[in-house]
């Protein structure tokens, strides 16, 4: 059967694993078996991709990038170049915690930038983006602007990751004036429901 993705030859795949279509894989990646990867996703070079872990469609993974198991990535999250992931919270060389492994999960449609640091355990929200070189060592909310060592949020982003300022709990995209809502849950996007077929 024809693959419908594309992986260069300078890459290695240990079967088995789920490759969607559209996906490309590029030099000296390697990718271990019963991972899974969707749609659309462009894996750079020299990425390692530990057994188990799970991504999503659309998903790029700059250059130099580690995921390891126990890390998932949903749909249309952004790796930068040389950021890293860990799965062990307290490694020691000769202590083996491979059933101490803690999950990460990176919700839809976050960045991570360059060279930024994810400590195993903890979920990144959905549309946050995190500044390159940055240090997570908690949990990271929806639509977060998050910055430093060790990350704290200073500011919010749209779905498009240009900031938004709120006034009164509200917020309206300057860029594609999507708007949005804040209170002690957090942030969301306000959803506009349009009546159809209203007869007067």
């Amino acid at each position: 059967m024809e693959k419908r993705y594309f992986v260069h030859p300078a890459a290695v795949v240990d079967e088995p694993v789920e490759i969607g279509s559209k996906t490309q894989i590029w030099h000296f990646s390697h990718i271990m078996s019963r991972v899974k990867i969707g749609e659309n996703c462009i894996i750079g070079q020299n990425v390692f991709i530990g057994s188990g872990v799970i991504l999503g469609n659309n998903i790029k993974v700059q250059n130099n990038v580690s995921i390891y198991d126990g890390v998932i990535l949903e749909d249309d999250v952004f790796c930068g170049p040389s950021m890293v992931f860990t799965n062990v919270y307290n490694p020691r060389s000769f202590i083996s915690r491979k059933k101490e492994f803690r999950k990460t999960l990176v919700k839809r449609g976050a960045t991570i930038g360059a060279n930024a640091t994810v400590i195993c355990g903890y979920t990144i929200g959905q549309y946050a983006l995190i500044g390159a070189g940055t240090v997570v060592t908690k949990d990271v909310p929806d639509y977060a602007l998050i910055y430093g060592n060790p990350g704290r949020v200073k500011g919010w982003v749209c779905q498009c990751a240009v900031g938004i300022t709120f006034q009164s709990g509200k917020a309206v995209c300057p860029a594609c004036g999507k708007e949005f809502e804040k209170d002690a849950d957090g942030v969301r996007p306000i959803e506009k429901h349009v009546l159809s077929g209203v007869k007067g």
